[in-house]
């Protein structure tokens, strides 16, 4: 067995491969209700600072790292960072260099989604408790893996889905599945937006700033081009997962959580890239329905329209036969069988309590709120929107499994090759 110096000399990921049908361990060991839990941070460019800026406010933790590829994130993190706590972060690229250091009990990672699951599988080897950025994946095959690694390594892995923790959006799905509004046969998600073009793209020499093979890392190696740092990789799918991971995934969640379902049988994707002729290879007009055999969820985004259902950029909304409860943000509506609306509550979205959960399940042994198993059941939906999308046509699938059932070419889009010793491995 290789150690951990090793580990950082070769990148490789140590231990045998997903053992199907295996026994989930005890939870994760408890700490002491004082203990500070130290926290290592990879990706700080957007939703990263915001993360650390907001964990930096939580109390009973400390930042001790700030990791990114782009130097200049580093020290702007680092500096706002350092105005709540006591003791600065120390900055670096490599996000290994964090894994190494026993003082260390957690990662969190918001780097792109090409990086959310080797680099979780690689934390919980190296004994790190999680926090991962949606969607958890890049692909179908590396959640499973995911799991299979929290469960193995006994570690929380939390999925920053944060309306899994906010007690509004808790109120509102403890409605629906109570009956509030009957029997409740189906539920949307929508996301809709007003991007501009990625344009034409020219292959030159990264920036300075930029360690792009860092920044590669698992993924194969492609050139640097100059539309692709640091937001517009999400419209390519070599890295990305298209608005469907990066935003859907937010209101499928809350669907499939309220609906209380698991895996659908039947998924049906249409819609295009039609906005712009530029080098976005994920569509920009997305709509996708998953049949779970007694009720169903449909998503629609768009990238170029900012007007969306209920007069809402991004929402999710519940009908049952005896009303509709839609939410917008973190508030939430309920209206009668007429449409009328009977009860309006407020609520704010927070990051806050997601994090407290995330660090109070670290102490206590518990699971978290999104953890990494229901994260992979609500990414995959992204991932089997997507897939369908790709081929073209219908997907059947195994309402125990959410396996693709004889597709050869949509099983194919199950998993990707990786960069030789990234290969993420449990």
């Amino acid at each position: 067995m290789i150690n951990r110096r090793q580990l950082l000399k070769h990148s490789t990921v140590l231990g045998a491969g997903l053992a199907s049908g295996a026994a989930l361990p005890a939870p994760a060991q408890t700490r002491g209700a004082n203990d500070k839990i130290i926290l290592g941070f990879m990706g700080v460019n957007s939703r990263g600072r915001d993360l650390a800026n907001g964990f930096s406010t939580v109390e009973g933790c400390e930042i001790a790292y700030i990791c990114d590829v782009d130097e200049r994130a580093i020290g702007k993190t680092i500096e706002a960072v350092g105005k709540r706590q006591q003791k600065a972060p120390q900055g670096v690229r490599d996000f290994r260099k964090i894994l190494d250091d026993p003082a260390v009990d957690a990662l969190v990672i918001a780097a792109p989604d090409h990086w959310h699951g080797p680099a979780t599988i690689l934390a919980c080897d190296a004994g790190k408790h999680v926090y991962v950025e949606k969607p958890a994946s890049h692909n179908p095959r590396e959640g499973e893996k995911m799991i299979a690694a929290a469960r193995k390594h006994n570690k929380v892995v939390q999925l920053g889905t944060q309306r899994r923790s906010q007690p509004s959006v808790m109120e509102a799905v403890s409605k629906v599945r109570g009956g509030e509004i009957g029997r409740v046969l189906f539920a949307r998600g929508w996301y809709n937006n007003s991007r501009p073009t990625i344009g034409r793209g020219q292959t030159t020499s990264a920036p300075e700033w930029l360690d792009y093979n860092l920044w590669q890392g698992p993924a194969p190696e492609r050139p640097y081009q100059d539309n692709l740092v640091h937001y517009n990789w999400h419209w390519f799918w070599h890295w990305g997962t298209g608005e469907l991971g990066n935003n859907g995934i937010h209101s499928l969640d809350v669907c499939r959580w309220g609906l209380g379902v698991d895996y659908p049988q039947r998924v049906t994707s249409g819609g295009g890239k039609y906005r712009f002729d530029d080098d976005q290879e994920t569509p920009d007009t997305h709509t996708v329905t998953y049949d779970f055999g007694d009720k169903s969820i449909a998503w629609e985004g768009r990238s170029w329209h900012r007007r969306g259902f209920e007069d809402s950029m991004f929402g999710i909304a519940f009908y049952g036969d005896q009303g509709t409860i839609v939410l917008d943000g973190a508030a939430y509506r309920v209206l009668d069988p007429q449409g009328k609306e009977i009860r309006k509550t407020a609520g704010g979205l927070s990051d806050t309590p997601h994090m407290r959960n995330f660090l109070d399940c670290i102490r206590s042994g518990k699971r978290p709120n999104a953890d990494i198993e229901e994260g992979h059941k609500s990414t995959l939906l992204c991932h089997l929107g997507n897939i369908a999308w790709r081929t073209g046509h219908t997907l059947n699938t195994d309402p125990e499994t959410g396996r693709i059932l004889g597709d050869k070419e949509a099983a194919a889009l199950w998993k990707r090759e990786y960069r030789k010793g990234w290969e993420p491995k449990v």
